[in-house]
């Protein structure tokens, strides 16, 4: 989950209230949303779990509205962005890949807020943002079998079956939790998924180039999740 930075009274109390910014009430939006939806977004609360006062939410923002469209933003930018920019470093687009769905995956079943807000899909404000993240996130997995040498089209059906395993594992992760492995097995149950999407029987034209899978590599990305 975004971190949330608490405020505390006391001596000292009005400039703590003046060092907090947009993207800490962001934060705590974000918070409360995972833990109740939307309608856990109000001002008073918020500003009791950051330690403020209402006036701090006022100075940074004209209305209710305002701050939920930060939030959104807050998260789009980062569990999208800012986690496709955490492995742009990593050469191998298959290691990424993994990376990626392990880091996801298991990122998504310890905050509950990404189920919370695809069951506020009816809010237009929800809607547009999930949108957008669901197009940048498939797009980028897309992207990732390109570099693997399947073709667009191919690349673009198994990136969206990626995406919807983890949008899978992510509500059972929080609905049924005991139906789905954990420990070791868990990291042996989403490879065996990857495993799956990379095989290349199956794809139109010619065979990309795919590597076989190196189980030394996916021990230590898995070591790395972890941590």
């Amino acid at each position: 989950m975004v971190m949330v930075r608490e405020r505390t009274k006391g001596t000292g109390g009005a400039a703590a209230r003046q060092r907090l910014t947009v993207q800490d009430w962001a934060d705590a939006a974000l918070a409360a949303m995972g833990e109740g939806g939307l309608s856990a977004v109000a001002v008073e609360p918020l500003a009791a779990r950051l330690g403020t006062t209402k006036g701090s939410f006022y100075w940074h923002f004209a209305n209710r509205d305002a701050l939920i469209e930060a939030a959104l933003d807050r998260w789009a930018q980062a569990r999208t962005e800012a986690a496709i920019a955490e492995l742009a470093d990593e050469p191998d687009p298959g290691a990424r890949l993994r990376r990626l769905f392990l880091r996801a995956t298991r990122r998504a079943a310890e905050d509950p807020l990404e189920v919370s807000l695809l069951a506020s899909a009816g809010d237009p404000r929800v809607s547009s943002v999930l949108a957008r993240v669901t197009d940048r996130r498939i797009g980028h997995i897309a992207d990732l079998f390109v570099e693997l040498g399947f073709p667009e089209d191919e690349a673009h059906r198994r990136g969206l079956l990626a995406y919807t395993a983890y949008l899978g594992h992510t509500q059972l992760s929080h609905s049924v939790p005991r139906s789905l492995p954990d420990g070791p097995a868990r990291e042996r149950h989403l490879d065996a998924v990857l495993e799956t999407l990379l095989h290349p029987t199956g794809t139109s034209g010619a065979d990309p180039d795919v590597r076989p899978s190196d189980p030394p590599r996916r021990a230590a990305d898995a070591t790395a999740e972890r941590g």
